[in-house]
Formats: structure tokens, sequence, C-alpha cells
């Protein structure tokens, strides 16, 4: 555990990096045109097979950053690191994650992140939840956004008794609004593409490259950024998503079907 929240300073931007597309935009933005400090957040997940290409990445983009301008030194502090099997349990925390998984599609993240911070006792820390995210279709109807930052996303607390507010009430989202398309975009206008190229986000990479066959790869190509997947695995992983998964689900529902009636 490498964690320090001393640090209490307004112009300080605390950011949830993984080395992935979204968080890494971000850190880009707050860093070249916001000119402000970061100090990125990293929760390592032992049980993930990526963590390690994560550290890895993040320390590449960190060292492309440097290149581009040394002056980011003084602006891209230390990553504050924390295994998550050291962060305590908060029933209420789990319990309102698992009410919202009964309505819709939320990554199982979402119930350490929230508790890393009630443990830490963090707020407005920037999670990188966009526009077609599967995760912003738990938010979209209770977020608000700041009038005079457009860029500055949070849970309204008119929705204090919600289980999205106990979860989400935490952190501000920063790139709410925009796709990854439109990220995109934008980093081809600044010129960051180089260092978005190097980003991260497949959960098995084979031999250093994404598998093409894990729902990060799926919603990469959902988004579309399908051309950061090498072609063969984007054709195994269709066939993989679209033939195996679905006969693998239907034959379960079949045999619990037939266990019933036996």
């Amino acid at each position: 555990m490498t964690m320090d929240m001393t640090t209490d300073n307004s112009n300080v931007v605390r950011i949830l990096w993984t080395g992935g597309w979204d968080s890494t935009f971000q850190l880009l933005r707050v860093l070249f045109i916001d000119k402000k400090q970061v100090v990125p957040y990293y929760l390592k997940d032992e049980n993930r097979a990526s963590t390690s290409k994560e550290i890895k990445t993040m320390e590449k983009i960190r060292a492309k950053i440097y290149e581009v301008d040394r002056r980011m030194v003084s602006l891209l502090l230390p990553t504050e690191t924390l295994f998550v099997s050291e962060i305590p349990e908060f029933v209420e925390i789990t319990s309102a994650v698992n009410e919202i998984r009964e309505m819709t599609v939320l990554g199982r993240q979402y119930d350490w992140l929230a508790r890393f911070c009630e443990h830490m006792k963090i707020s407005n820390l920037q999670l990188c939840i966009h526009e077609d995210d599967k995760a912003a279709e738990a938010l979209r109807d209770i977020v608000i956004n700041d009038p005079k930052r457009k860029d500055h996303f949070k849970v309204s607390d008119l929705n204090s008794s919600t289980h999205e507010y106990t979860v989400f009430h935490y952190f501000t989202f920063p790139i709410f609004n925009l796709t990854k398309l439109e990220m995109e975009n934008i980093a081809k206008e600044h010129r960051w593409m180089d260092i978005m190229g190097t980003t991260w986000f497949c959960h098995n990479p084979k031999n250093g490259k994404p598998c093409g066959r894990c729902s990060p790869c799926f919603y990469t190509v959902d988004e579309g950024l399908g051309w950061r997947i090498p072609r063969g695995r984007l054709v195994t992983g269709h066939v993989q998503r679209f033939a195996i998964r679905p006969l693998k689900s239907a034959i379960k529902k079949a045999l619990m079907k037939l266990a019933k009636t036996v």
C-alpha cells in the first residue's frame, strides 16, 4: 500500500487511472489543457490477468508524456496504489451494487471502487465513465452537470436515497458526455494519438495483445475502436460472442429447466 491522502489542494486533480483509453484521455486533458497537477490512483486487482499489463502500460504512458513535455514531471505526480484485497467491506455499498445489478449491467469493480473511497474518506475522485459506457445507463437520469464547468458531472444530491447515490456519490464524471470516437477526434486534434495508442483495455491478454474475446474487447468494438484488436482475434471474438456464448447460454437454460422437471 502506497496511499497518501494528506494533500488537500483544490488545484490538484485526483483521478482513477488504469492505463485505459478513457482515464488516459482525461489525464491528458488535465495535464496539457488545464495545466493542473494530477494524482493518479490505481487499485491492484490480484485476480485479474491484465493487472501487470496495466501497470507496465501506465509506466510507458508516463514516459511518453515526459518525452512530449518535461514540465509534466512536476504536474503528473506519483501514482498512489492499493490492493483490492486491502479494501475493507462496507455492507451498505455492496448491497447497493447488488441491487443496481439486478436492474442493469454494472461491473463488480464499482463495489470496491466505492468501498475504497469510503475507506480513504475521499470525494470528488474523477471516474471516467463515458457516454457509451455500460455503467452510464445506471446513472443517466440522476447525474447533473455543473453549468459553470462543462466537464463536471456528478450524482445529484436530490437522489441521495437511491442505491446509485450510495455507490457513486464519491465521484465526478469528467467525460460523461463524450463517446470514445469523440475522444479519438479530440486526441487527434491535440496530437495525443501516439500516447492514446499505448493505452490498454483487455482483461485476458494473449502474448501481450488483446484477446478479442473478453467483455472489454467486445465493448471496444461496439464503441468504434475495433481497429485496436488484431484482425484474427477480432474474428474469433465475433464467433465467441455471437455463436458460442448464446449456444452455451441456451444449453445452460435447458439443463436448468430439465432439472426442475426431474
